[in-house]
C-alpha cells in the first residue's frame, strides 16, 4: 500500500502531465521541455510500477496525449497512433533490447534506425492508391482531418506510381516539418513585413498544417519524411520494416535515406554518435534517433505496454543548455488550490529563443537541487521547446544568495497555506480564492469539457471582476478579486450571461457578444463525460469521466454512488474513488450540480446508451476486442465506441489477453493471429447478438 507522500505526487505528477499534454499536443505551446516532461513521466511510472494499487485508467501513463482542436473535423484512427518509450544513454538501450530479446526467447534479431525527426505526426490514408485522407496525431486514438493542407506539400505524394503493385486500402504514417532554410525564408519575408517570429521550426510546421486557409499552408515549403506503414487491407505486405520502408519509396513515398539496419547496439550507439556530431548540419530538426526491431512478426509478437511499442524505442539526444540569473522564484495558485513555484529568469537564449520563465515542481524539489533566488543556474531546452531549471553553478556563488521559502499565505487571496503530512504541494485553504475561482472556470470552459468557443482568459477575467497586480519587487502577477466589478461568481453563473451583459465589456462587440451566447447555450448539450470532466473532481480527467459516464449514466447517480460502488468501476482505484466521494459529499459542489441541471445542462447520457446501462453490469465488461476488416453497419471508430459504450477494451493487435476479434471484410493479418492463438472470431451480427442477449447468434463463433 503506497504512504502519503507516495500517493500525492502521483496524483501531482498526473495533474501535471495531463496539463503539460493539452499545452503540448492541442495548443501547441508547451510549458516544459521534451526532457522535463521526460522526466516527469518517468517518474510517475516508477512510482506507479512500484505501486500498484495506484493504478488508474485515466493516468497519462495509460493514454498518449491530449484531445485535437476544434478548428477542424475529427477523425478516428483505426489504429492507434501511440508514442515512443526513450532511452537516455546507451545502457538504456541495452536494456529495452534485453527485455525485447527476453520476451522472444531469442537475440539474434535485427534493428533499424533512423532520425527521430522534430515536427509534426501525420496520418495518410490511401484508396486504390489516391490520398483520400491525412490525419494529425491528436490523442492517438482521434486526430485533426488536414486533408486539404497536407494536399499542398509537394513531398506528400497524391497518387501511388503507377505501375507499382499496392494495396486497396492503406496508411502510411510520416513527419511533416519544416526545412531549416525555408524556415529561415519564412522568417526573413516576416520580419521584412513587419510581423512576428516563429520561435523554431516544430511550432512553425505545427501552426502551418493548422491553417485554415490551404492556401496559407501551400506557401510554407512543409515537407515530409515517411517513417511507416500504419495499415494495410487487399494486399501482402513485406515481412520487414527495412523491407516496408524500400517498397513504400518504390510507391512514391519519401523515405530517409539515412536509415540503416543492424545487428547490435554497438552499431547503433556509433549511428548515435553520428547523428550527435552532425545533426546541425541537416535540413531538418531532429531531437533523436528511432531504433526498431525489424521483423514484424516479432513486432506483433511483442505488442504494446500501456501507450508504448514494446518494438522501438527513442534514444534522445542531449539537451542544450545556457546559465542565466534566477531573479526569483514566482507562484501560481492552482484550480485545487496548489501552490506551484516556478523560476523568473534573467532573460537568455537558447537554441535561439529568449527564455525568461521555467517551472519548478514543487519546494521539495528546489531543496533537492539546492536552488537559491540569486544563483546563476543551467537553463536546459530539450528538443528546442521550453526550458528547465537543472540546478545551480555553486561555484559562482557570492553569499548573497538567499534560500526559497514557500509562503505561508496564499499570493492571489492572502489565504492560510496549509501541506498535508507527507504532501508535496502547499494547498490554499480558500476555495474562493480569486486564483482558484479563475483556473476552476477556465477548466470548465476548456475544449476537453464544455468547450466553450470566444470564452479566453482574459474574458473569464473581467467576467469574475479580477483584475492582474504586478509586484514590481518580485516580478510576480496574481490576481485580485473586486466583487462590485464581478459579473458573474462560479460556474453555473455563465448560463444566465445574456447579450446585454457581454456586450457591456470591453472589447466585446454585438456579433462576439452574441457567438458566446450561443456556444454557452450549445454546451448544455455537451456528451456526459466532458460534464463530469468539467465539474473539476480531483484526479478525474477524460478517460476516468468517460470511465463513469459509461457505469452510471447520470452525474445524479454518480453523486449518490458509495466509495465501494465506484470502487468497483473497472479502471477506478481506491484512491480515485474516494476522491470523488470526498467531492460529492461537499454541499457546494453538491448545489452546482443541481443548478447546472436546473440551467439546463444535460447530466444524462441519452436514454438507450448508457444511462439504459446504468443499473447493472455492461455486457462486454471484462472482454477485450480487436476490429479488423470494412464492417457494414458500422465504420471502425462506430464499432468501437460501441464496444466502449457497453463496457468491453479495444486494442490494436491480438494477443492472448483478447477475448474477441471481430472480422470486416479483407480483415487482414488480424483474423491469422487470432486463428494462430486462438482466439474467438466474430461476424459483425454476432458482435451486436453478444451485446444484445451475452450469446452470440446462430453458431458458435470461431476458434
Amino acid at each position: 500500500m503506497a504512504d502519503a507522500a507516495t500517493t500525492e505526487r502521483v496524483h501531482e505528477l498526473r495533474e501535471q502531465l495531463h496539463r503539460h499534454n493539452y499545452r503540448y499536443h492541442v495548443l501547441d505551446s508547451p510549458l516544459v521541455t521534451d526532457a522535463e516532461y521526460d522526466a516527469l513521466f518517468r517518474e510517475l511510472q516508477t512510482l506507479e510500477e512500484a505501486n500498484p494499487d495506484l493504478a488508474d485508467a485515466g493516468s497519462p501513463t495509460q493514454r498518449v496525449g491530449a484531445a485535437p482542436a476544434p478548428q477542424f473535423n475529427e477523425v478516428a484512427h483505426p489504429v492507434p497512433m501511440l508514442s515512443l518509450g526513450n532511452a537516455f544513454d546507451e545502457e538504456e538501450l541495452g536494456a529495452w533490447r534485453r527485455r525485447a530479446a527476453g520476451m522472444l526467447e531469442r537475440d539474434d534479431f535485427a534493428m533499424v534506425c533512423e532520425p527521430k525527426i522534430d515536427g509534426l505526426a501525420i496520418a495518410l490514408t490511401y484508396e486504390a492508391g489516391r490520398l483520400t485522407r491525412a490525419a494529425t496525431r491528436g490523442d492517438g486514438v482521434r486526430g485533426e482531418d488536414v486533408t486539404l493542407n497536407v494536399r499542398t506539400i509537394k513531398s506528400v505524394p497524391l497518387m501511388l506510381q503507377a505501375g507499382a503493385s499496392h494495396p486497396s486500402r492503406m496508411e502510411v504514417r510520416g513527419e511533416v516539418y519544416f526545412p531549416r532554410d525555408a524556415f529561415r525564408r519564412m522568417n526573413e519575408e516576416r520580419e521584412d513585413a513587419g510581423e512576428s517570429l516563429f520561435a523554431n521550426p516544430r511550432n512553425a510546421a505545427a501552426g502551418s498544417l493548422r491553417q485554415l486557409d490551404p492556401r496559407i499552408t501551400a506557401s510554407r515549403r512543409l515537407a515530409i519524411w515517411v517513417y511507416q506503414l500504419g495499415w494495410a487491407e487487399g494486399a501482402e505486405t513485406p515481412p520487414t520494416h527495412w523491407e516496408t520502408m524500400q517498397w513504400l519509396r518504390e510507391l512514391g513515398f519519401r523515405v530517409n535515406p539515412e536509415m540503416a539496419r543492424f545487428e547490435s547496439t554497438e552499431g547503433i550507439a556509433a549511428y548515435y554518435d553520428r547523428w550527435v556530431r552532425e545533426r546541425d548540419d541537416k535540413n531538418y530538426q531532429t531531437d533523436g534517433v528511432v531504433v526498431k526491431i525489424d521483423r514484424l512478426d516479432y513486432q506483433r509478437h511483442l505488442g504494446f505496454v500501456g501507450r508504448e511499442p514494446r518494438w522501438a524505442i527513442a534514444w534522445k539526444f542531449p539537451a542544450e543548455r545556457a546559465v542565466t540569473r534566477l531573479l526569483n522564484i514566482g507562484i501560481n495558485v492552482g484550480r485545487t488550490g496548489a501552490l506551484n513555484p516556478y523560476a523568473i529568469l534573467e532573460p537568455v537564449q537558447v537554441s535561439g529563443v529568449t527564455v525568461k520563465q521555467a517551472t519548478l515542481h514543487n519546494e521539495d524539489d528546489i531543496r533537492r537541487k539546492d536552488i537559491r533566488i540569486g544563483d546563476y543556474v543551467v537553463v536546459e531546452r530539450a528538443g528546442e521547446v521550453i526550458p528547465q531549471v537543472v540546478g545551480p553553478v555553486a561555484e559562482r556563488r557570492t553569499g548573497e544568495e538567499t534560500a526559497f521559502e514557500m509562503p505561508t499565505h496564499c499570493p492571489a487571496c492572502n489565504s492560510r497555506v496549509t501541506r498535508d503530512e507527507g504532501a508535496a504541494a502547499y494547498r490554499c485553504v480558500n476555495t474562493a480564492c480569486p486564483a482558484q475561482r479563475y483556473e476552476r472556470i477556465r477548466h470548465f470552459v476548456s475544449q476537453a469539457a464544455m468547450d466553450i468557443d470566444g470564452l479566453g482568459e482574459k474574458l473569464v477575467a473581467q467576467l469574475l471582476g479580477i483584475h492582474l497586480a504586478c509586484d514590481l519587487e518580485t516580478r510576480q502577477v496574481y490576481p485580485h478579486l473586486s466583487e462590485d466589478l464581478a459579473i458573474i461568481r462560479d460556474l453555473t453563473d455563465l448560463y444566465g450571461l445574456t447579450q446585454e451583459h457581454l456586450e457591456a465589456l470591453e472589447r466585446m462587440g454585438e456579433k462576439s457578444a452574441r457567438n458566446l451566447v450561443d456556444a454557452i447555450d450549445a454546451s448544455k448539450q455537451r456528451p456526459l463525460p466532458s460534464v463530469i470532466s468539467g465539474l473539476g473532481i480531483l484526479h478525474v480527467g477524460g478517460e476516468t469521466a468517460e470511465l463513469l459516464a459509461r457505469r452510471f449514466g447520470s452525474v445524479e447517480r454518480l453523486m449518490d454512488a458509495s466509495q465501494e460502488e465506484l470502487e468497483a468501476v473497472p479502471g477506478i482505484g481506491p484512491i480515485v474513488a474516494a476522491g470523488i466521494a470526498s467531492h460529492f459529499a461537499n454541499e457546494g459542489n453538491r448545489s452546482i450540480v443541481q443548478r447546472l441541471g436546473k440551467a439546463g445542462v444535460a447530466l444524462a447520457a441519452p436514454e438507450g446508451r448508457d444511462a439504459a446501462q446504468a443499473d447493472g453490469p455492461m455486457p462486454f465488461e471484462g472482454m477485450r476486442f480487436v476490429v479488423t476488416g470494412r464492417l457494414e453497419g458500422f465504420t471502425r471508430s462506430q464499432a468501437e465506441s460501441f464496444i466502449k459504450e457497453r463496457g468491453g477494451q479495444v486494442s490494436g493487435s491480438v494477443s492472448k489477453k483478447t477475448s474477441y476479434v471481430v472480422v470486416g471484410e479483407e480483415p487482414g493479418s488480424k483474423r491469422e493471429d487470432a486463428e494462430r492463438l486462438g482466439v474467438a472470431i466474430l461476424s459483425e451480427d454476432e458482435l451486436t447478438s453478444l451485446a444484445e442477449s451475452g450469446v452470440v447468434s446462430g453458431e458458435t463463433a470461431d476458434a
